[in-house]
């Protein structure tokens, strides 16, 4: 049930110095993607009249703009305009959609005014939608292939141990190196703050579903790392952005947001995958894994409009 407004009102109130101290904190380290910054400080002027005439609804565009490429400030704002109909309709539902994306990327503000208006619904709001695709250009231009040449800085080693062992798992080797070195730099022995380990960051869940017994060891690390993206291939039906996500963040987000979820991180990996691939597409088996059930949610989510 959502919150009323009578609720919501002391309850936000309450929150107002917690909301000041983690927007300063939260703003020095923020600043990976420049346009989308860019776009929220313009969304900033127009919201609060700063320099330009007041213009909530478009802060509200240009927020949205900034929280589709994955800004956390940006989606916070735009949370707060719908939880109290500031330049917008009040939809609660639509509020929490973009507290929880903020709160899934560390902003803990987000995360408490999303337990004031309670949990997103799933529906994804008209503004996330990616925009309609350009015009092909008049002539077909094959993009170049491979993006990367990892022969320059790839370990031996490794290279030869993905160039035998992807083919046995239908995963395009430069694939699986683009993914390692997105994932731990070509280091055995990495590990995350967030306990993923070894070469293709295996979290201890995903090693015991693909059986491997020790993730710091090259060999079992990658033919771990193979078989869940021969998965996850077979799952998205070779969409490679939904693929890369997916590593990145989980199919379950993936499916939630229906398509590449709203968070910075996210966003940079899957460009810096597919800028490495070379391409969008990936050859799958059918008989791997039935596709996501969400995947033609994702398809329609995915249309121009």
């Amino acid at each position: 049930m959502r919150s009323s407004l009578s609720t919501l009102a002391p309850l936000s109130l309450a929150l107002c110095c917690a909301v000041s101290w983690d927007l300063a904190q939260a703003q020095p380290g923020e600043s990976g993607n420049a346009l989308a910054v860019s776009l929220r400080e313009q969304a900033i002027a127009y919201e609060h009249a700063e320099g330009v005439a007041r213009d909530t609804q478009r802060a509200a565009d240009l927020y949205c703009q900034s929280a589709r490429l994955g800004d956390m400030m940006a989606q916070y704002h735009l949370g707060w305009m719908y939880a109290h109909g500031r330049g917008v309709a009040r939809d609660d539902g639509t509020a929490a959609f973009f507290f929880q994306a903020a709160a899934e990327q560390g902003l803990e503000v987000a995360a408490r005014m999303l337990q004031v208006v309670g949990g997103a619904t799933g529906e994804v709001p008209e503004c996330m939608r990616p925009p309609p695709p350009a015009p092909p250009p008049l002539a077909p231009v094959e993009a170049p292939r491979p993006g990367v040449d990892y022969q320059l800085t790839a370990p031996r080693k490794i290279l030869d141990l993905v160039h035998k062992m992807a083919p046995q798992y239908q995963v395009e080797p430069q694939l699986a190196l683009a993914i390692i070195a997105a994932e731990s730099n070509f280091n055995p022995q990495a590990l995350s703050p967030k306990n993923a380990q070894g070469l293709m960051q295996l979290i201890p869940e995903t090693s015991e579903r693909f059986h491997v017994r020790n993730p710091y060891d090259p060999a079992q690390n990658i033919r771990g790392g193979l078989a869940y993206l021969r998965w996850l291939l077979a799952y998205f039906e070779g969409d490679l952005a939904l693929v890369a996500a997916a590593y990145n963040a989980g199919e379950g987000k993936v499916e939630r947001y229906r398509g590449v979820p709203p968070y910075l991180e996210t966003r940079a990996y899957v460009q810096r995958i597919l800028k490495a691939f070379g391409a969008g597409a990936h050859p799958f088996d059918r008989s791997v894994t039935q596709p996501s059930p969400a995947l033609e949610r994702i398809r329609l989510t995915l249309q121009p409009r």
